[in-house]
């Protein structure tokens, strides 16, 4: 069954537009685009239709600054971008006019620099996060270094745990990448794997329970772990802005020394082998708690 972005099937708009979003709806897909830029892209003529009556297709320059004075006023920046960008996706590939305001919108030039999470923070979260599934996909995104979107997409196929490693597939850019795997994060998968076995996904959504995991085809919803997330800061008493991608911004790998990093293979080869003993970390134990009941 085919789902509309957004939800909303074309034949619910008045005609013309009702055509017209069909057809932005089909060149979307035929571009190869990102399904968030889709999203984005099929948002902003909807959004555009319901300010203008939908009546988008001959526009006057003087009606364009007015939306998007507007817009900038109730919206973001970045959202203000991604408007004009479907807006010029639709006037090129749809209308098929020539785009004709290269230099329309001129966004305020911010660089900001992220708000990086402490290991001391980021087990504080970990600890006050009740649900295990985003306990689990928390630390996932914390150690692995993964945007949200490629934890949620995460398979037991793209888990390599011969050669330690992580396939994330059709990332930012249309592009795949291996990243390392540590062995304590291998361990936590494979314990929380153990809760659900469905065998395709690693983070099934919930809908119908755990029981209902094993057979579910869609991952975790996304607003899900990021409205979670945000009561659980709030509720550690963290004063910064932490999102999902927030966790991504510390990676141990990265700020390793390549002795370290060395090291670090050394001991995983020896743990693996049973010839030594490492302490697990605490989410290992919280998985432990959980499959004991507790």
């Amino acid at each position: 069954m085919f789902t509309y972005p957004g939800g909303f099937d074309p034949s619910a708009f008045p005609e013309p537009f009702s055509s017209t979003y069909r057809s932005h709806l089909k060149h979307l897909k035929l571009k190869g685009l990102q399904p968030k830029t889709i999203d984005a892209y099929a948002r902003t003529i909807r959004r555009m239709g319901d300010y203008f009556d939908h009546q988008i297709d001959n526009l006057s320059p003087a009606q364009l600054t007015d939306y998007f004075h507007d817009l900038v006023a109730s919206h973001s920046w970045s959202a203000v971008k991604l408007d004009l960008y479907g807006f010029k996706f639709y006037t090129l590939h749809v209308l098929r006019k020539p785009w004709a305001m290269p230099n329309f919108i001129k966004p305020p030039k911010v660089s900001r620099l992220p708000d990086i999470v402490t290991v001391e923070e980021a087990q504080a979260l970990f600890s006050a996060t009740r649900t295990l599934s985003y306990r689990v996909f928390y630390f996932i995104l914390y150690s692995l270094g993964l945007r949200l979107s490629e934890g949620l997409a995460l398979t037991v196929a793209d888990i390599d745990a011969v050669r330690h490693r992580v396939h994330i597939r059709d990332s930012k850019g249309n592009r795949d990448r291996f990243v390392p795997l540590p062995e304590a994060t291998l361990l936590v998968l494979r314990r929380f794997w153990q809760t659900h076995q469905n065998p395709v996904l690693l983070f099934p959504n919930r809908h119908d329970g755990l029981s209902g995991a094993r057979n579910a085809r869609t991952p975790l919803d996304r607003g899900g772990v990021q409205k979670t997330l945000h009561q659980v800061a709030i509720d550690c008493g963290l004063k910064k802005k932490i999102t999902p991608h927030s966790l991504r911004h510390y990676l141990p790998n990265r700020t390793m020394s390549p002795n370290l990093v060395t090291r670090a293979v050394m001991i995983g080869n020896q743990m693996r082998a049973g010839q030594i003993s490492v302490p697990m970390p605490d989410i290992v134990r919280y998985l432990q708690a959980v499959e004991k009941g507790q």
